[in-house]
């Protein structure tokens, strides 16, 4: 029985969830906007909050537990250099997930996924 397990699956691999949504968080992080689907956006939620979180406070232990969940020294950087003095008086909620339309050839609903007070905006 699946009781009290919570995330959604996405019909995937727990090691192709991973995969995944250390991509979507690495891509998202470098452009600060990405387009997915709804399911997709709500779950990455659950996987970058707490990195965000995390890099308001610049430590060495920190940079090493982020670097162990996204594996790109570059993207790390940016997260504590940029992303952790910009969303400092912020308790939470630094993304915003729009609904965009539906997808064609599946009708999946597509949503925009976004920073929150991102400077380089549309």
């Amino acid at each position: 029985m699946r009781h009290r397990k919570s995330g959604r699956l996405l019909n995937r691999t727990r090691s192709h969830l991973k995969a995944m949504f250390q991509n979507m968080a690495c891509s998202l992080f470098k452009y600060e906007h990405l387009k997915t689907t709804l399911p997709k956006a709500k779950e990455l939620r659950r996987f970058v909050e707490p990195l965000i979180t995390i890099s308001k406070i610049d430590t060495v232990a920190h940079r090493r537990l982020i670097f162990s969940r996204l594996y790109n020294s570059e993207i790390v950087n940016k997260l504590f250099t940029i992303f952790g003095p910009h969303f400092k008086n912020r308790l939470g909620g630094y993304m915003r997930i729009l609904k965009c339309g539906y997808r064609i050839g599946d009708n999946t609903i597509l949503a925009y996924v976004e920073l929150v007070d991102r400077k380089s905006q549309k």
